[in-house]
């Protein structure tokens, strides 16, 4: 793990540096007990250093330009960079500290100069744009055509192209933006972890479930607040408190804190930062050709432009706000059989969407939960992958973590052989970002003819162990688990050939991981790994009949406040000026032209809205929902031929999940699937339209 010393430690770039050096663990893994903060800065100097040498040796290569070089040569490069940039950036998010802070505000505008330097030297280019220019003759596989117009894209991209006034125009916006990504993402974190809710009157606890209460007791324990209840604003803390808080004025209190982050003009107030960087990333688009950010970003998706963004998030707006509107008068009847001058408000929305779904389901979370134990949801992922694609997960002790929680696995193929390093790290800390991901410390590629294999995180915050009890996941962070295990297969079964191919669009990257959802709920995998963890008695039928039944419950309300957040985020993005704009009153007008609902916020506001801010989803969070049309459709394919049919599921793995982004998104699709995606299966499962007979 990293230590707490500064980032100015004297130690220099020497071959004591863990990150410069040979690694000798298990598979290659990071040698997390040996990497200090103080190692990064020297080791980023060496890498840039080395990676400049090499970019300079195939800028003045005299041979004429080939695809070995430069496309090739290029892709070979920065292999130690990329190896430094890696753990440095997991570690930032999953396991940070203030030293890394500020390593990472210092390192982040000096990397984008060092990329600013390469996409910019001109005598590069000219080599890269005559293999362009000669591609027809050059009979290339899919993949290497692939890697040539990529490799070509980045650099016009990357402003090759501008004038030498454009070019330094566009240094510095790159510049900004990267310290503006760091702080956001600081303020963010500081803010979650600065809130507290502290509970001494157990009178304030009515509705709360015991495991709620047991897990707030911990919490407080763990503070210095002995006999006292501690909630943050932590997905399961305040989930669960605003869905079972019977007191109104506590789940109001919350709600605002929650949807107040990094918004109280202070010096963690992200609106300005937000609002400048849509502003910065509308000029460099119109600097580059492109009429707005959106534009820009969406010509490497599969959506292309965002009039088709728009169309498919109007698809859903209509109903998705009708939907909701039943739901919101379902409530509050619900509530008025206590409070007939009852006033739905935002706060109100969880807890008694949890009232209605017991009454008109019989489904309550806390009768679901003893059946989704940590290790047996985990466990259920794995048999999944072993039945659909023949892989299996080994625990290894023997391979270092970069902290006590974080369990490592070794993955194997059908055929015994090594395809990856597998980390899990579950639960909540003050030193990791919120949400969930999966990422990498190693991508697959083919080095001088023989693999590398992939290393692979899933970070998630979900419940941790409460009381006596095992870490018991709700439905939904037992959907999220399974989804970020579609990632990493995504990433454990590629053989692409070069390394940046691992990459493909952003609205693509999501369909592998949504279709790993639909496997989490399916009654002939629930029979194998949801069993009561105190009884081992398997889920009853009943319940899971239930569960069926309730699927299309709130998706009113989970529909409108994710496209809310979508539209939010094209809003800020596809601005044509290069001006700020007030962030709190351009959001109130976005969220007013589209009808906003007053009852639901969007799932994220701009100050916390990590994804596009200080994160690579900018003009992309509608992805999710174009992902899910991908994988509501794929998943047809699985229904209508066998759950684990042995062609269907080899089809997916050849075709999508080995190829990374070797080829264009809608080719590998239209192979795996016969024909382009259909939306109707999204719009059925969400319960937006009535499902065909």
């Amino acid at each position: 793990m990293p230590s707490r010393m500064p980032a100015n430690s004297p130690e220099t770039a020497t071959a004591a540096n863990p990150l410069l050096g040979e690694w000798t663990t298990p598979f290659g893994v990071p040698p997390f007990d040996r990497i200090r903060s103080e190692h990064f800065l020297p080791a980023f100097a060496e890498a840039m250093a080395r990676h400049r040498s090499e970019v300079a040796a195939i800028a003045a290569d005299p041979a004429p330009p080939s695809f070995a070089d430069p496309i090739e040569a290029l892709e070979r490069s920065g292999v130690l960079l990329a190896r430094v940039n890696s753990v440095f950036n997991n570690l930032s998010a999953a396991e940070t500290s203030p030293a890394l802070q500020e390593i990472s505000r210092e390192i982040a505008p000096r990397l984008a100069a060092h990329r600013d330097d390469i996409l910019l030297e001109r005598a590069l280019f000219l080599r890269v744009q005559a293999v362009w220019e000669a591609r027809a003759g050059l009979s290339l596989a899919p993949d290497e055509a692939t890697l040539l117009e990529n490799t070509w894209k980045i650099f016009v991209r990357g402003g090759a192209r501008l004038e030498a006034a454009g070019q330094q125009r566009l240094r510095a916006i790159n510049a900004e933006l990267a310290s503006l990504t760091v702080q956001f993402g600081d303020h963010l974190l500081e803010e979650i972890n600065r809130f507290r809710l502290v509970l001494d009157d157990p009178a304030d606890l009515a509705g709360l479930p015991e495991r709620v209460r047991a897990g707030a007791a911990a919490a407080a324990r763990q503070a210095g607040l002995e006999g006292q209840w501690l909630f943050t604003l932590q997905a399961p803390s305040y989930g669960p408190f605003m869905q079972y808080a019977a007191s109104r004025q506590l789940r109001r209190r919350m709600f605002l804190a929650y949807t107040g982050k990094a918004d109280h003009g202070d010096e963690r107030d992200n609106k300005a930062i937000a609002s400048r960087m849509a502003a910065l990333r509308a000029e460099r688009a119109r600097l580059l050709g492109y009429a707005t950010h959106a534009h820009y970003v969406l010509d490497e998706n599969m959506a292309k432009t965002p009039e088709r963004v728009q169309e498919l998030l109007d698809r859903v707006w209509g109903p998705a706000k009708e939907k909701a509107a039943r739901e919101a008068e379902s409530l509050r009847e619900a509530a008025r059989a206590e409070e007939p001058d009852f006033r739905l408000e935002p706060w109100d929305w969880s807890y008694y969407a949890e009232k209605v779904r017991q009454r008109e389901y019989d489904v309550d979370e806390d009768t679901v939960r003893p059946y989704f134990s940590m290790e047996r949801v985990r466990e259920g992922a794995f048999w999944v992958a072993r039945q659909l694609y023949g892989v299996t997960f080994t625990a290894r002790k023997d391979i270092p973590t970069y902290h006590p929680d974080v369990d490592a696995f070794e993955v194997k193929d059908a055929d015994g052989s090594h395809l990856a390093v597998f980390y899990a790290d579950d639960h909540p800390r003050p030193s990791k970002r919120s949400g969930a991901w999966s990422s990498r410390f190693r991508e697959a590629w083919m080095r001088q003819g023989a693999p590398v294999r992939p290393i692979v995180a899933n970070v998630c915050n979900i419940s941790p162990p409460a009381g006596d009890a095992p870490a018991l996941l709700s439905l939904e962070e037992t959907e999220t688990l399974f989804h970020e295990f579609g990632h990493a297969l995504h990433s454990i079964l590629s053989q692409v050939r070069h390394r940046s191919l691992n990459s493909v669009p952003r609205d693509f990257v999501e369909m592998p991981s949504q279709i790993m959802e639909n496997w989490a709920t399916e009654p002939e995998v629930l029979e194998v790994y949801a069993r009561h963890w105190q009884t081992g008695e398997p889920i009853p039928d009943a319940l899971v009949a239930r569960l069926k039944r309730a699927r299309t419950f709130n998706q009113g309300f989970a529909t409108v406040e994710y496209t809310a957040a979508a539209l939010l985020d094209m809003g800020w993005h596809t601005l044509t000026d290069a001006e700020p704009h007030e962030a709190a009153a351009f959001e109130q007008a976005t969220l007013e032209g589209i009808g906003m609902p007053r009852e639901i916020p969007p799932r994220y506001r701009s100050p916390y809205f990590q994804h596009i801010f200080a994160g690579s989803y900018s003009a992309g969070y509608y992805s999710y929902l174009w992902s899910e049309v991908l994988d509501a459709d794929a998943f047809q394919a699985f229904r209508e031929k066998g759950l684990f049919d042995p062609a269907t599921a080899r089809a997916l793995r050849v075709e999508v999940l080995e190829k990374g982004g070797s080829e264009d998104a809608m080719i590998l699709y239209r192979r795996f699937r016969g024909r382009e995606p259909s939306v109707e299966p999204l719009l059925e499962r969400r319960g937006l339209v009535a499902a065909k007979p």
